[in-house]
């Protein structure tokens, strides 16, 4: 009889509670990556930076992946999924309290140390978690696994500006957090204009406050992954291989022998991932600059962080749980494509719209950019066997576009942050066409 379930293996295994243990490192992980488009602006005042200069703290975290994934493959190969994600919790927790002698030492690089320590964590887990997922099911249902592990991801990343803007900026008037966010949504939605308020530029001098606001958020995030670094040491996963009833048929075994170079839907997989997570990264790291600099509307820092949270990473994560579900009915390379041929609109609308309806487009956007990392992800192992696990390797590698595109629309931006937007356009039109075309599984000359 045929099994259906989303997590049952080849033998009948169940994988459901490996699957929702492995789903608490995807929340983590989006934690600490949505954290930094706080830290992007709180770092320009602080610090006193400017925005290409406050690009580095994307630079350090997302040059981790670069350094760092080919030995997380190593480690994966060798020592197995748990192995990896051993090692990625330790390197998480030691990074996130470096914060405390970072704060004493308050120079620029030594909050980079602690972000490069901290992604280099990230970049074991997300090597091995990524492909974990596609492995504990069926084949045929790996993408919507995929996906489906990726919202909880999406959950980390409402929390992260959320916990971030609470914690690191300041609010200076008597409002509560639900009533300045609330009184955002109010000034974008509806256009509610007038002089620019005064306390936003109190609030903005603010923000330059002492780092020692970044001691609670990151040494709290410390002491949750060593327990979630305890429940994993104690706990035995199963090491599921990847031709376990995940490989193609017989009669096209010989395609698959070829090595990677020669897979055609892999090598522009690597190239989407890196551009897709160039788009991202951009546009988060400046999503508050954009809103803030919507003077007309008065936004106040923490209203620009708490509308990236609740706003466009709430549909973020809507996109993520719904994503799986319309995949059953829908192919996941198709809704790839159409999602970023969307994408590629609304940062063209952005980019020539700096007011209301510009936010507005920025924060749709996060919902059409909510199945593309785990749909390329999946998509770009297809078929690949044995070689999943290097491949995954390099897919996760492929983080460092987020290294780039922050410096890049850094620099266009200290002349027109608007303008800026019109790389992540270009990069989320390479990824129309990988969904469209380059993901079919064939061959290359």
């Amino acid at each position: 009889m045929k099994n259906n379930s989303l997590f049952r293996g080849k033998g009948g295994q169940n994988y459901l509670f490996s699957f929702l243990l492995i789903t608490c490192l995807f929340l983590l992980w989006g934690f600490a990556h949505s954290l930094l488009d706080v830290l992007n602006k709180h770092f320009q005042d602080a610090l006193s930076l400017t925005k290409a200069q406050s690009g580095a703290v994307q630079a350090s975290a997302y040059g981790a992946y670069f350094l760092m994934a080919i030995p997380a493959g190593i480690i994966a190969r060798r020592f197995g999924y748990k192995a990896g994600i051993l090692v990625g919790l330790s390197l998480f927790a030691i990074g996130a309290f470096w914060f405390i002698p970072a704060v004493s030492i308050n120079t620029f690089w030594a909050f980079l140390l602690g972000l490069l320590i901290i992604f280099c964590g990230l970049t074991c887990l997300e090597t091995v978690a990524n492909p974990y997922t596609t492995v504990l099911g069926p084949p045929e249902t790996a993408v919507s696994r995929i996906n489906f592990a990726q919202t909880f991801n999406a959950i980390g990343w409402i929390l992260g500006p959320l916990v971030g803007s609470i914690l690191i900026f300041k609010n200076d008037s008597d409002k509560s957090i639900g009533e300045l966010f609330f009184d955002a949504v109010s000034k974008v939605f509806t256009g509610v204009s007038g002089a620019v308020q005064t306390a936003a530029e109190t609030l903005h001098e603010a923000a330059a406050s002492d780092n020692s606001a970044l001691i609670v958020p990151y040494v709290g995030l410390g002491i949750v992954v060593l327990l979630v670094l305890a429940m994993f040491f104690f706990t035995r996963l199963p090491e599921v291989k990847a031709d376990d009833g995940h490989e193609v048929s017989a009669g096209n075994a010989a395609h698959f022998d070829k090595p990677l170079i020669k897979q055609r839907h892999f090598v522009l997989a690597v190239a989407a991932q890196l551009l897709y997570i160039a788009a991202q990264t951009g546009i988060g790291s400046f999503f508050i600059n954009y809103t803030i600099e919507v003077k007309e509307l008065g936004l106040t820092e923490m209203q620009a962080g708490l509308l990236l949270g609740m706003g466009g990473m709430g549909l973020f994560a809507a996109g993520r749980f719904t994503g799986s579900m319309v995949m059953r009915a829908l192919k996941p390379s198709v809704l790839l494509g159409t999602f970023a041929l969307v994408n590629t609109l609304l940062m063209l609308f952005t980019s020539m719209n700096h007011n209301r309806f510009g936010i507005i487009a920025l924060i749709l956007s996060y919902l059409f950019m909510s199945v593309m990392f785990p749909s390329i992800f999946a998509l770009g192992l297809k078929g690949l066997g044995e070689k999943t696990k290097t491949a995954s390797s390099i897919l996760v590698m492929t983080i460092v576009g987020g290294a780039i595109c922050p410096w890049l629309m850094g620099r266009i931006g200290a002349v027109n942050m608007s303008a800026g937007f019109l790389t992540p356009m270009v990069c989320f039109a390479f990824v129309s066409f990988y969904g469209y075309f380059g993901s079919r599984v064939k061959e290359t000359a």
